[in-house]
């Protein structure tokens, strides 16, 4: 026999090696290994053997001070198991039967057991002799456990959505439908099936859904899971033997060629009256397992006449509500956090309060900053268009030294107000407000205003100050000296930010730390439970888990968008440290290619804590597209915006088509970071200038439709013409006792230039369609969200989409048409 030290094994953290959700199995009830001369393991040594020389029969296990563990003997048939090193520990695996209608006691959880990675080879059976034989199995005997091995009775590996192996929790909001995958497979021929189990903040199991397979010979299972209400909840995944389609199969097989008849009739016999001695079954499934029992058993009827009794749709329909199950393993439970609505769920508009109301005498070339009172009255415009969060730039006093003038020029006059960012003055710091907007009094009333709207505010969180700040001269330790003594400003060279200083963690991580934590809840007391941050990525990641964590265990309601453009390790590195969504690459994804790869990208790959939220533009980003692609573009982005994620933003000036950029730049001409924007957008809608009932009634879609509502459940679909973007969004609806199918299909066409026609091919799976929403020629209905055309639909359909005159398609498929 060979054997496979541990030498030869990868290290626990290898993913190979340690395959998601592999607790041991209990042995006092999981049915004992076979006999050594049937393939019985050997007993495993104590300590990893070192690895065999090529060609090596055996090696020759190490003495431990304890005791001497025996050396595999090379003419033994059986299994040598060589343990892990330094094995990790797993939740406990239970291989009892237990059917669909057991749950186990609220608030139980599987006990720690030891995992680590073994390698096992299987001996060439021999002639060794029996009484050897039996000699070493009792001196091994002793030492026999399955505590420590990695694969239960049934393999459940690769489950998800798993966060860093369960470090961090994946994330959902109440009513938020979960994709839960795992690998399940097993030796041999057996059926087995698989289920996903939810487990309330209390322990209690909430939700058991069966898990279909989704590709046939991949061994890989999805099912959704739905969360109800916040807290930290937990996930397994259940493999286990089917032992009802077992006999099925077999059955079916055996009878269709005169093969063992008999006895598959009274293997059927046992499983029935197996079946119905099942506990925590209905007095129902009893009943018609012991008629199902006397049927088989009885030799007076024909064979077929005694199969069909077994395989009746009405025992189909039983065992598939409630399975006949054996050696039942459940893989590590796993965190899921679900976080408020908000966290997941929303429609953003931003606004500069001091450019709402904002007055300019012409007579003495003066300007009257607006105030928290003038921006109040500009909320009911927000909420008229069914936003739901109003962002607000930072609201403090605005530092004098180098102030930034008009167009980011670096000499500011004395009417320029410079950039929110370039945070504190004399007046004060992060924890004051700009004089010209008012008082506390006054923010208090306008968040009073909003809430009255249905608006929530976020306030941006900038970790920065100008060189005015009174952190600058009361605690320079908080910020980076240079080499000729001065504090560095902020730099994205060639970019500089003469009037900004960067913040720095190092020298006195305790203090900065707690001084923020002070501001943050100085805000959350005026009514803010949103905050977007500025560049959080320039910041260290332990800073913000400590500041999130610490927030949200007091204030769990309270909300952290990350405004970071960087890399993809960083953005995800944010989301898993507690950031509840954040910005994205959204807004330079504009080709087909680009746009497809992208939300398969965010539904699918990133999905578990990453939540983007598509804003369509900002204060700094105005894109090539939105400059040049005319109104269509500014139609065609919303849209996609709008349907493609359940978070989505839009900055002031896009519904009036502002579409000019400062002169080599990717940003807005006359930017309003630096200086008063009023706009007239009242005019501009009666003039029939404005995207306002646009964007207005994409925000009615999304708040009528709740499948818009999550982001795992998109479906890139197939379409002919490299400008036709397409894709669905399907999710089962649950009130009390019922439920209901919504669906929306959205077609776009991403040239802003030109009209592009050509098929869509639905992938009608996704769909989920039933017998019921088809028509009697085997199309179904189709309602244009948008136009309010409809059209019957099929798995190939012809489209024709004119920028110029509506570029999209946002199609809700009528159910229970018959």
């Amino acid at each position: 026999m060979v054997q496979v030290s541990q030498a030869n094994t990868p290290p626990p953290s290898d993913p190979a090696s340690s395959p998601a959700g592999a607790p041991a199995p209990d042995p006092s009830t999981t049915p004992a290994l076979p006999a050594a001369g049937t393939g019985a393991p050997a007993a495993p040594a104590e300590q990893p053997a070192k690895k065999a020389p090529a060609r090596r029969r055996a090696s020759t296990a190490r003495k431990t001070p304890d005791a001497e563990a025996p050396a595999p003997v090379a003419d033994e048939p059986g299994i040598a198991v060589v343990p892990a090193a330094e094995p990790k520990p797993r939740a406990k695996r239970t291989s009892t039967t237990r059917t669909a209608a057991t749950k186990a006691p609220a608030a139980a959880k599987a006990p720690a057991a030891k995992a680590g990675t073994t390698r096992t080879a299987t001996a060439r059976k021999t002639t060794t002799p029996r009484k050897a034989t039996t000699t070493r199995r009792k001196a091994a005997g002793s030492a026999f456990s399955r505590e420590d091995l990695v694969y239960g009775r049934i393999p459940v590996v690769g489950v998800s959505p798993v966060v860093e192996d369960g470090r961090f929790p994946a994330k959902a909001v109440p009513g938020e439908s979960i994709r839960v995958g795992a690998t399940v497979f097993r030796e041999g021929h057996d059926a087995l099936g698989v289920t996903a189990v939810l487990y309330d903040p209390q322990g209690a199991e909430a939700e058991r859904v069966p898990m279909r397979l989704t590709t046939p010979g991949t061994d890989r299972y999805e099912a959704w899971l739905t969360p109800t209400a916040e807290g930290a909840w937990t996930f397994a995944v259940e493999g286990w033997g089917d032992l009802f389609e077992t006999w099925r199969h077999a059955a079916e097989i055996k009878l269709g060629v005169g093969q063992d008849v008999d006895l598959m009739m009274a293997e059927g016999v046992v499983l029935f009256d197996r079946a119905a001695a099942e506990p925590g079954r209905p007095d129902s499934d009893g009943e018609l397992f012991r008629s199902v029992s006397r049927t088989l058993g009885n030799g007076e009827l024909p064979a077929e006449h005694r199969l069909e009794a077994g395989t009746s749709a009405e025992v189909l329909a039983v065992v598939a509500e409630r399975p006949v199950r054996d050696l039942v393993t459940e893989s590590r439970r796993y965190p899921l956090k679900v976080e408020r609505a908000a966290a997941g769920r929303g429609s953003w508009y931003e606004f500069f309060p001091r450019s709402e109301g904002a007055v300019f005498d012409a007579e003495s070339g003066t300007w009257t900053s607006g105030t928290f009172r003038t921006a109040a009255e500009s909320l009911d415009r927000v909420a008229a268009m069914g936003f739901d969060v109003i962002y607000l730039p930072p609201i403090h006093p605005i530092g004098h030294a180098h102030r930034k003038g008009p167009n980011n020029t670096l000499v500011a006059g004395p009417q320029d107000p410079g950039s929110p960012w370039a945070i504190g003055a004399a007046e004060g710091g992060h924890d004051a407000i700009h004089p010209d907007l008012g008082s506390f009094e006054d923010f208090d009333g306008f968040v009073a205003r909003a809430a009255d709207l249905g608006l929530e505010v976020a306030l941006d969180l900038a970790l920065q100050a100008s060189p005015d700040h009174p952190w600058v001269t009361a605690h320079p330790e908080w910020f980076t000296t240079r080499a000729d003594g001065s504090i560095a400003y902020a730099e994205n060279p060639p970019k500089k930010y003469q009037d900004i200083y960067p913040i720095n963690f190092d020298n006195d991580p305790e203090g900065l730390s707690l001084e923020v934590l002070r501001i943050v809840e100085l805000w959350i007391a005026h009514g803010v439970k949103i905050f977007r941050v500025d560049n959080p990525h320039t910041k260290p990641l332990w800073f913000w888990e400590w500041l999130i964590g610490t927030v949200n265990a007091k204030h769990p309601d309270v909300v952290f968008l990350a405004e970071a453009f960087t890399r993809p390790a960083m953005m995800q590195g944010l989301a898993r440290v507690g950031f509840q969504q954040s910005y994205s690459y959204f807004t330079w994804r504009n080709t087909k290619k680009e746009i497809e790869e992208y939300l398969e990208e965010i539904s699918h790959e990133t999905s578990a804590v990453y939540r983007p939220n598509f804003f369509v533009n900002t204060p700094d980003i105005l894109t090539e597209y939105l400059q040049f692609g005319g109104p269509a573009a500014f139609k065609i982005r919303a849209v996609l915006a709008a349907t493609g994620s359940p978070l989505w933003g839009v900055y002031a000036g896009y519904e009036l088509y502002e579409h000019v950029a400062r002169a080599g730049a990717e940003e807005y001409v006359d930017n309003e970071k630096y200086q008063y924007r009023p706009r007239d957008f009242a005019g501009a809608e009666e003039r029939g200038e404005s995207l306002a009932p646009y964007l207005t009634r994409l925000n009615e879609i999304r708040r009528r439709h709740a499948s818009l509502g999550d982001l795992q459940n998109l479906t890139v679909q197939s379409t002919s013409d490299d400008a036709l973007v397409a894709y669905s969004k399907t999710k089962t609806v649950r009130h009390g006792g019922s439920s209901y199918k919504d669906t929306v299909i959205v077609v776009v066409n991403v040239d802003p230039h030109a009209v592009r026609e050509g098929t869509v091919w639905l992938d009608l799976e996704s769909l989920d369609l039933d017998d019921a929403d088809f028509n009697e020629d085997g199309s179904f209905w189709v309602d244009d969200l948008l136009s309010g055309h409809s059209w019957k639909w099929g798995t190939h359909n012809y489209v024709r989409l004119d920028p110029h005159y509506d570029p999209a398609h946002v199609l809700h498929v009528r159910r229970n048409v018959k």
